[in-house]
C-alpha cells in the first residue's frame, strides 16, 4: 500500500512538470510566431519596426511558480531554499544581491569607459556656449547649467590618506563623514575593528592635482555607543566645535556632547584646545546647532516624542512634547524657527520664542507618507525640502504649505540618510539605501548623474559623501568626496 502510494505521488510530480514544460514550449511557439508575423505587419506601417528584447519576452512568457526561480540562461528552474542551513543555498536575497552586483559592474565599466557624459539631450559645452553668446541664457542660468554639465564629466580619482597610524586606516572603515562651512576640513567617524568609534578630522588644503593626498587629525577618544547624528557648532567661532548625539548603552545613558575641534588641530589662531562638554540627554535622535540670533549658543536635540532646546552657556532647557520620534531637524536663520521631521511623516514648525507648552508653538506643519529622514531649508527660506523612508524626496513651499517637486529615483526603506542641497550650483546630491550617489537638478528635478559605489553593494557599506564648489577652503576645487570602507575618492570637476 505504502509502495502505490508513493509510486502514485512521484507519478503525478512527473506529469505536472511535463504539463509545465508543455505550457512553456507552447507560449514561447506563440511569441515565436509572434515575432514572425510583426514585420509583415510593419511593412504596411511606413517600414517601421517594433524594438522587441528577446530575454525579456523570453522570461515575460515563463510563468511565475511559487518556491522556484527561472534562469534564463540556463532555462531551467530552481528551487529556493527556505533558509541559509544548506551548502549552497539559492535564496531571493542572493539572486538579487547577484543582480544588484552584476549591474554595479556593468555601470562602473560604462563610467570608466565613456569619458564624456550627456545630462540632457542636445546639450554640450559648445551648445551651451552659443546659446550664451546669441543672448538665449541669462547669467544664472548658464551658470546653473554649467555646473549640470561638469557634474555629469566628473571622474572618480582616489584621494591618498595620510595618519601618524596608517595601520588603523587599512582597518578603520568610514561610517559617516561631514564638512565644515568653508568645505577646508572633513569630521569623520570611524568604525574601529575590536568594537567602538573613533573620531578624526581630516585637512583639505592638500585636495590638489595631478596628486590628491590630504591628512587625517586623529585623538584617541573612543566611545562604544553608537553615533546617531552629527553636526558643526560654533560656540567660541565659525565651526570651533562637533556636537554628537550618543546613544545609551547598559546603564551608561546617551548624552550629546559638544568636541572642540582643536583637540584634534589647532587651525584657528589664538584657538586653545578646549574641554569636552556633555549633557545628559537620552535617547537622542538627530541634533541641530542654531546660528539664529534670537537663539545664540543653542542646539537641539530630537527625542522620542520629545525635543530639547538647550543653551549651553546658561544650561537653561525648553522642552516641546511631539506625538512621534523626531530624526530630523534644522534652525532657520533668519525667523526664530526651529524645523523637525518625524517618524510619523509630520514636518512641523517651532516658534523658539514660545516657552515650553505653549498652545501655538506649532508655526507650519507638512506631511509624508513615510517617516521623515532629513530636512533642508532653502536659503531665502520660503520653501523647504525633505527626504522619507519611502524614497520620496520633495520640495515643499513654506508659505502655501503644498509640494511644488518631487525628485524620483532615490531608494530608501530603513535608513536614516542625509539629503545634501546646494543652491548655488543648483543641484541636490543624496546616497540611497541601493549604494548608488544620485544628483538631480534642484531647478526642474531632472536627474544629472547615477554613481555607482566603487565596492559591492552592501547595507551596511552605504557610502558618505560631500559636495562643495570650494572643497579645500577659499580657492578650493569644486567636487564631490566619497567615504566607502576604508578609501576616500574624489570626483572633480574636469
Amino acid at each position: 500500500m505504502y509502495k502505490s502510494s508513493w509510486k502514485s505521488r512521484r507519478h503525478g510530480r512527473r506529469s505536472q512538470w511535463q504539463n509545465l514544460r508543455f505550457r512553456q514550449h507552447s507560449s514561447n511557439e506563440r511569441c515565436n510566431t509572434g515575432a514572425q508575423q510583426s514585420p509583415q505587419d510593419s511593412d504596411q506601417d511606413d517600414g517601421e519596426v517594433p524594438s522587441t528584447s528577446s530575454s525579456t519576452t523570453g522570461s515575460s512568457s515563463v510563468p511565475d511558480l511559487p518556491g522556484y526561480y527561472f534562469d534564463p540562461e540556463k532555462n531551467r528552474y530552481f528551487r529556493l531554499l527556505p533558509g541559509h542551513n544548506n551548502c549552497n543555498p539559492l535564496t531571493k536575497e542572493s539572486i538579487q544581491q547577484k543582480e544588484m552586483e552584476h549591474k554595479r559592474l556593468q555601470l562602473l565599466e560604462e563610467e570608466d569607459k565613456q569619458r564624456k557624459k550627456i545630462t540632457r539631450m542636445g546639450f554640450n559645452a559648445s551648445s551651451l556656449l552659443q546659446k550664451n553668446k546669441l543672448g538665449f541664457l541669462n547669467a544664472t542660468s548658464y551658470c546653473r547649467l554649467a555646473h549640470e554639465l561638469r557634474v555629469s564629466c566628473m571622474q572618480r580619482k582616489k584621494v591618498q590618506i595620510h595618519s601618524s597610524d596608517p595601520s588603523a586606516l587599512a582597518s578603520d572603515r568610514f561610517n559617516l563623514i561631514l564638512a565644515d562651512t568653508n568645505s577646508d576640513r572633513l569630521f569623520t567617524v570611524n568604525d574601529v575593528k575590536v568594537g567602538g568609534s573613533k573620531y578624526g578630522i581630516i585637512s583639505l588644503r592638500g585636495l590638489k592635482t595631478p596628486t590628491f593626498r590630504v591628512h587625517m587629525h586623529e585623538n584617541l577618544y573612543f566611545t562604544n555607543r553608537k553615533v546617531n547624528s552629527v553636526c558643526w557648532a560654533s560656540l567660541n567661532h565659525l565651526d570651533s566645535h562637533i556636537l554628537l548625539c550618543l546613544m545609551g548603552i547598559a546603564e551608561t545613558p546617551g548624552c550629546a556632547t559638544l568636541l572642540p575641534a582643536s583637540l584634534f588641530v589647532n587651525s584657528h589662531p589664538g584657538d586653545r584646545p578646549g574641554m569636552l562638554c556633555s549633557f545628559r540627554i537620552p535617547g537622542a535622535w538627530s541634533c541641530a546647532w542654531s546660528m539664529n540670533i534670537q537663539a545664540n549658543n543653542c542646539f537641539s536635540t530630537g527625542l522620542s516624542r520629545w525635543v530639547l532646546v538647550t543653551n549651553v552657556v546658561t544650561g537653561h532647557r525648553l522642552s516641546f512634547g511631539t506625538s512621534s520620534d523626531v530624526l530630523a531637524q534644522q534652525f532657520a536663520l533668519m525667523t526664530p524657527l526651529l524645523f523637525n521631521g518625524c517618524r510619523s511623516g509630520e514636518i512641523f514648525a517651532i516658534d523658539i520664542r514660545c516657552r515650553n507648552q505653549g498652545k501655538n508653538w506649532k508655526a507650519t506643519r507638512l506631511f509624508h507618507d513615510s517617516a521623515v529622514t532629513s530636512v533642508q531649508i532653502l536659503k531665502e527660506e520660503q520653501c523647504l525640502m525633505a527626504s522619507d523612508m519611502a524614497g520620496t524626496i520633495k520640495l515643499w513651499d513654506l508659505r502655501t504649505t503644498k509640494c511644488i517637486k518631487q525628485y524620483e529615483g532615490h531608494v530608501n526603506e530603513y535608513a536614516l540618510l542625509p539629503l545634501h542641497v546646494h543652491e548655488k550650483e543648483g543641484i541636490v546630491v543624496a546616497v540611497g539605501q541601493d549604494c548608488y550617489t544620485r544628483i538631480w537638478s534642484l531647478h526642474d528635478t531632472h536627474l544629472l548623474r547615477t554613481i555607482p559605489s566603487p565596492h559591492p553593494t552592501s547595507r551596511t557599506n552605504i557610502p558618505s559623501v560631500a559636495f562643495s564648489s570650494q572643497l579645500g577652503g577659499f580657492r578650493g576645487a569644486p567636487g564631490l568626496l566619497m567615504a566607502v570602507q576604508q578609501d576616500l575618492y574624489y570626483f572633480p570637476y574636469s
